[in-house]
């Protein structure tokens, strides 16, 4: 045991931080390696590979992302918008690399270097947005705050439409509309920026095929123009959660998951539904749910106006992304390429979701009252609200 008394950095963050939030993340962690073993060998020996070759690198993952973590809940407010900007910056560089030399997979240019930098787009772009939205909020007058606000939306959507990636274009929206809402700004506002989303989704339906193909297929799965539409994953899905009932079929005794493409990204929650039953599935979303409860509770009790929104954004970007993922699994919606966090494959956006909930465990840290005012004093905007 550590004394509260010990005036050491490890005691302060261990006594500071929010250790339910903590552990809920910790076997969050621990669930994406049981449940990887369950959804990746067949898509490993598919692709003749080890059979356990993408749950080991999960696991080598996980390291990277446990330090990110870790190191990111140790920063001070002040650091954790400066450490935002820095990977904004460096994301949206690599984001316009990606469109000129990356490489183009299943039509969109998403990746470079080996890593997809939209993903660390994400969790930067929320601190930004929380930050200019907190100084609009404290009434700054020497900065236009809801100018910078409303910006940097356009900003860092249009870069992702040109990819094409309209699923992290939804989820980014999405939050800001958020934050939007919560910094009071006018109905009208609101009402506006809704029907501005509503005009898009029009758009994107009207004159980007792949997503017209997506909605028909969800809308009529039968019918595409007169065509028989490929609804192999969806069905295949929903049949997983049909076929392991309440308890499921047992750890690896599954079937359709050979069958399904993506069972160790996209479509890990089926299953998840087939192999462990939807007992353990309204766990695991009951373990989502107390992650993004948790962390927007955190948020309504801090007086810090930035702390604030950085949490609650943070939260919905956890939860939201949570949601289209799970929906997408139940058919609810049409498919979006939206990763279910720290459960579903994949290095970038394992260590992306690792530095926003560092970021989140990091802003509603329990801080001395002469902390907050030292910070408040090296902000001005702050020291004068």
């Amino acid at each position: 045991m550590i004394s509260r008394a010990e005036q050491t950095l490890f005691s302060d963050w261990l006594w500071t931080v929010d250790r339910w939030l903590l552990g809920a993340l910790a076997l969050l962690m621990v669930c994406g390696l049981v449940f990887g073993m369950a959804g990746s060998p067949p898509v490993a020996e598919r692709l003749h590979l080890p059979t356990f070759y993408f749950v080991n690198k999960q696991a080598e993952f996980l390291v990277p992302a446990i330090a990110v973590l870790v190191a990111a809940s140790f920063l001070s407010p002040r650091h954790v918008r400066r450490v935002a900007l820095a990977v904004f910056v460096v994301a949206m560089a690599l984001i316009v690399a990606a469109l000129l030399f990356g490489v183009e997979v299943k039509g969109a240019r998403r990746w470079i270097f080996g890593i997809q930098p939209s993903e660390f787009v994400k969790p930067a772009f929320v601190i930004l947005a929380a930050w200019a939205f907190s100084e609009g909020a404290r009434g700054r007058r020497d900065m236009p705050a809801n100018f910078m606000a409303i910006l940097l939306l356009p900003a860092t959507v249009v870069p992702l439409v040109l990819q094409p990636d309209f699923g992290q274009t939804m989820l980014i929206s999405l939050v800001w509309g958020a934050l939007f809402f919560m910094a009071g700004l006018h109905w009208f506002w609101v009402a506006g920026i809704g029907g501005a989303g509503a005009s898009a989704v029009f758009a994107a339906y009207k004159f980007v095929p792949h997503v017209r193909a997506r909605i028909l297929k969800f809308l009529e799965p039968q019918s595409d123009g007169g065509a028989v539409t490929d609804t192999f994953q969806v069905d295949t899905a929903r049949d997983s959660f049909i076929a392991g009932g309440w308890f499921g079929k047992g750890p690896g005794e599954g079937t359709l998951k050979r069958i399904l493409p993506d069972s160790h990204t996209d479509f890990i929650f089926a299953v998840t539904g087939e192999e462990f039953g939807v007992i353990v599935c309204i766990a695991l979303v009951s373990l989502f749910a107390f992650i993004v409860i948790r962390g927007l509770t955190d948020a309504a009790r801090n007086e810090d106006p930035f702390c604030r929104f950085a949490a609650a954004g943070l939260s919905m970007l956890f939860g939201i992304q949570s949601c289209i993922n799970l929906a997408v699994n139940l058919r609810l919606m049409p498919a979006k390429g939206m990763t279910l966090p720290f459960i579903s494959y994949g290095g970038s956006s394992l260590i992306s979701l690792a530095l926003g909930m560092g970021f989140l465990i990091a802003v509603t840290r329990k801080r001395p009252r002469t902390e907050v005012l030292l910070d408040a004093a090296l902000d001005p905007g702050a020291a004068r609200a």
